[in-house]
């Protein structure tokens, strides 16, 4: 019927049945497309000008590109088959093709013994190989569980593939000393592998085939991976509101349940009630939002929970193609950047014809060096870097564009889970307060992961819904008898 398409042009008090979604990743979008798909009545509110956060698509001229580049990879049945429903003809297969760019040589990624022979040197390689193989003997009779990044990594793959492959590049990423990252995330991050796993997938082609660290293929919106988040919006939008440039600000309750937000557009602040909530705001800011204050205790764990943030510089090349590659890792800290992308292997459309465009990304703190560096000073560095390592000219350059991504990584430090528990255990007293997401739940989820997680805050909505209307029902039986 038409009116179930036509929706109020301002937020108003009178919402109470609605389902407040705060944040609009992909998390956030995946419940409310659920919901909506359901019947419910939605409002999900979003402070950026755009859907997404960081799996979005930005757009400059006739160039496009992700922040990061962000391929859809899953063993997850049911989630594949929703994102193949989505999203229909959009959706290309793209052969992966990464490399690990070290002492000016490229090596393949993942680990393949040939390239890793000829490319170290055979005295390299027997090392690797050597210390890998005694550090398994001494793990025989080791009992004690690894707590940092650095003893998970030595522990799998030895302490000269460690100091090699391992070291540099995730201190980069992270900013931290490989001692201090927790050993539980780089076991999420990369389980079932090991150099073993590696060395037989390499052989053995289909050995690695349900590890999503050595997948082959991946798919990839012809538009860029924001068009993910785009349809999810168009689902959504079919009979409910999504408010972009509206930041959370004020959460209400009672001690037991949500009341409701308050949040701030352009028009000013307004209140927006609801029955259920569902956060894939940073759990952190979540916590400092709630009135009245939590305990200074959980303030206090709040405050421990930290993320990494990214700035990402994009340069357009005047040239069809630059590489052939989905993804070049660049460990060495004299190189500013971390990784590099092309978005033109993933789809021929995201640059005009001819054109191509390299995407760099700089992992940062906000309010550090990086971070506060002009949009001038970063392109003419990347492109002075990308020259040098000779993949460009400067005179190539037709055009850049660089985007700051606050809080794109939960920054994983020895403790973070016991912190985790604390918070989660404060905030389950909330019975209409569900928390989702990679920064919603400070977990590192994937793509599939985190749609994942925002279906399932979807379900446990509806169920709470059956289970009161079941109530309902057989409090008028028992009225009847």
């Amino acid at each position: 019927m038409n009116y179930l398409l036509k929706r109020p042009d301002t937020l108003s008090d009178n919402g109470s049945d609605n389902v407040i979604i705060m944040g609009g990743g992909l998390t956030g979008l995946a419940a409310g497309c659920m919901l909506t798909r359901a019947g419910d009545r939605v409002r999900l509110f979003e402070r950026d000008p755009d859907v997404g956060g960081l799996s979005r698509t930005v757009q400059k001229g006739g160039f496009r590109f992700d922040l990061g580049g962000h391929r859809f990879f899953s063993t997850d049945e049911e989630i594949n088959g929703f994102v193949l429903d989505l999203m229909g003809p959009e959706l290309l297969s793209v052969e992966r093709s990464s490399k690990i760019y070290l002492k000016g040589r490229f090596f393949d990624y993942p680990l393949k013994p040939m390239n890793a022979v000829f490319g170290l040197g055979v005295p390299t390689t027997l090392k690797i190989l050597a210390d890998y193989g005694g550090e398994r003997l001494r793990g025989l009779g080791r009992k004690e569980t690894p707590v940092s990044l650095e003893d998970w990594v030595v522990g799998k793959f030895g302490r000269a593939m460690f100091n090699i492959y391992f070291r540099e590049y995730s201190e980069k990423v992270w900013g931290i000393d490989c001692s201090r990252i927790s050993a539980e995330w780089v076991a999420q991050r990369i389980k079932g592998l090991s150099l073993g796993t590696a060395i037989k997938n390499a052989f053995f082609k289909m050995s690695g085939r349900d590890l999503p660290t050595l997948a082959d293929r991946f798919l990839y919106p012809r538009l860029g991976i924001g068009r993910i988040a785009e349809r999810l919006r168009e689902e959504i939008e079919t009979v409910n509101r999504v408010h972009t440039e509206t930041g959370v600000e004020k959460i209400i309750h009672d001690g037991t349940r949500i009341r409701c937000v308050h949040v701030r557009n352009g028009k000013g602040p307004e209140k927006a009630l609801g029955r259920e909530f569902i956060s894939s705001m940073p759990i952190n800011t979540l916590v400092k939002m709630l009135d009245p204050a939590p305990p200074s205790s959980v303030i206090d764990m709040a405050c421990r929970l930290k993320y990494r943030d990214i700035v990402i510089v994009a340069i357009m090349v005047d040239r069809e193609r630059v590489t052939d590659q989905t993804w070049i890792y660049i460990p060495e800290k004299g190189i500013p950047f971390g990784r590099i992308h092309e978005p033109t292997n993933w789809s021929a459309d995201m640059a005009p014809e001819g054109k191509t465009l390299m995407v760099v990304e700089f992992f940062s703190f906000k309010g550090d060096a990086v971070w506060n560096e002009t949009d001038e000073r970063l392109t003419d560095m990347t492109v002075k870097h990308l020259e040098r390592l000779g993949f460009i000219n400067a005179s190539e350059v037709i055009g850049s564009a660089v985007v700051r991504a606050p809080k794109a990584y939960p920054l994983f430090e020895v403790g973070y889970q016991q912190v985790c528990e604390g918070l989660y255990d404060y905030l389950r007293r909330f019975e209409n307060l569900h928390i989702a997401g990679r920064v919603g739940m400070f977990k590192y989820y994937n793509m599939d992961h985190a749609i994942r997680s925002g279906m399932t805050a979807a379900a446990t909505v509806l169920r709470g819904s059956l289970m009161r209307e079941q109530a309902g029902k057989e409090e008028l039986v028992l009225a009847a008898e």
